[in-house]
């Protein structure tokens, strides 16, 4: 099972400031346990939503780009893990391990599968799925090289 870890924004964060030398420390040391454990896919802080932008499609489905910064602090995301283990229960432990200090705040969503979708996931749209995949890993290996 895939989860999404979504780090919850705060005051700070949504005012640019960056972690501390010894909070970036603490974290490298977490991610280091994720991914000797073989469970991180992936990882990564977010800047600030002065920096972003919201596409809206209302009524109509006609997009609409509102710029940053958004309110509500703490609904925002300030950064992810991409974590993949055998178990709800797995990803919860994993979170709460997660070195965030007092008023942080974890959200856990689980990435949805094939299986999710029934009938709907249809032939087609699987081999879709395939090509666009693969698309997705030759460009990856291109950029690494």
């Amino acid at each position: 099972m895939r989860y999404l870890m979504f780090v919850k924004a705060d005051e700070r964060t949504e005012a640019g400031e960056m972690p501390s030398e010894q909070d970036l420390t603490t974290m490298t040391a977490y991610n280091e346990e994720l991914v000797k454990a073989g469970v991180m896919l992936d990882g990564n802080g977010l800047a600030r939503s002065a920096e972003g932008v919201r596409v809206t499609f209302g009524d109509t489905g006609t997009p609409t780009v509102i710029d940053g910064p958004f309110a509500e602090a703490k609904e925002l995301v300030a950064g992810y893990w991409l974590i993949e283990v055998s178990s709800r229960e797995e990803a919860i432990e994993w979170a709460r391990r997660a070195p965030l200090g007092p008023g942080g705040t974890i959200e856990l969503r689980r990435v949805l599968t094939e299986e999710d979708f029934g009938d709907n996931y249809t032939p087609e749209v699987r081999e879709a799925e395939g090509r666009i995949r693969d698309a997705e890993t030759q460009r990856r290996e291109e950029l690494s090289r």
